[in-house]
């Protein structure tokens, strides 16, 4: 009788702990480390990156996270610069991940290929998932003047520059890029995975999509007109403008993080922590804290 007993408690008690379970988790964001041995420019400190990346990831170390990712723009120029900024990331504690930035290809178009090896990138855009959210990391730099290592995607790049150089759209510039239509269509089946999987959506990209300024990827209509079908699309983290950027649209949060590299004593990070009906960004020196509901 007490063997039962007891094996009923434990019964009541596991079931309690697995609906209590904390699905909750935590990220660092960095956008725009931007670091070559360069002189300081538009309020760029390109010379002090290596210093401030090591203060951020001693910050981030501290705590408990589930990964780190940077938005884009780890280096300035000149693919040697890499590795001043390389051997400090390599100190991460948790998973880490890298979004594509249109700088990040400002290397010997000999080198271009190299640069996704040195940065551990499998694949120019690509998913994983965490708990129950879906993170789709896009390459902006798809199609572009700079980022392109194919004669068809530098067709492609002409196409698209063409198509939208005379409308009047303030960033159609050529330091901007474009998402290619192979990309749109995987964008379109990752969606549908997440959808048929119950996950929340979150983006990563170097490229803003709000607000519509100077920054935006040139293609921003067809990638608004491709999610807006798809009510688990939460959030659009990026880099880029390093200003900062903040606009909530069709129920998704479009979220621009500051630059690391500017100002000449400041920084800028942040951790993200995601609960069940919110997220919560802690923003580090002059990165902005805020609360974004999730519906």
């Amino acid at each position: 009788m007490k063997k039962l007993i007891f094996l009923s408690l434990l019964v009541i008690i596991m079931f309690s702990c697995s609906k209590k379970k904390d699905s909750s988790f935590k990220i660092g964001v960095i956008a725009d480390c931007q670091y070559c041995d360069c002189d300081i420019k538009w309020d760029r400190y390109y010379k002090k990156a290596p210093q401030r990346l090591k203060e951020a990831i001693a910050t981030l170390n501290n705590d408990s996270l589930s990964y780190i990712i940077h938005l884009g723009d780890f280096i300035d120029k000149d693919f040697k610069s890499l590795d001043s900024v390389l051997p400090t990331w390599k100190t991460l504690k948790s998973k880490s991940y890298h979004v594509l930035g249109n700088h990040d290809f400002e290397v010997q178009d000999s080198l271009k290929k190299k640069v996704l090896a040195k940065l551990n990138i499998k694949k120019r855009y690509y998913s994983f998932v965490e708990n129950d959210w879906r993170f789709i990391v896009l390459d902006g730099n798809d199609l572009s003047f700079y980022g392109t290592t194919t004669k068809e995607k530098a067709q492609q790049t002409d196409s698209l520059f063409n198509q939208l150089k005379d409308k009047n759209l303030p960033f159609v510039k050529k330091w901007n890029g474009g998402l290619s239509n192979q990309q749109l269509s995987w964008i379109k089946t990752e969606l549908d995975e997440a959808t048929q999987k119950n996950q929340k959506v979150g983006f990563y990209c170097h490229f803003p999509i709000f607000p519509i300024d100077e920054h935006n990827i040139w293609n921003r209509e067809q990638f608004t007109s491709l999610i807006k079908p798809y009510k688990n699309v939460k959030l659009f983290f990026n880099g880029h403008n390093h200003a900062g950027a903040y606009e909530f649209v069709d129920n998704v949060h479009y979220l621009t993080f500051k630059g690391m590299v500017n100002t000449e004593y400041t920084s800028a990070f942040a951790k993200v922590k995601f609960e069940k009906d919110t997220v919560f960004v802690e923003g580090f020196e002059r990165e902005i804290s805020r609360k974004l509901v999730i519906n």
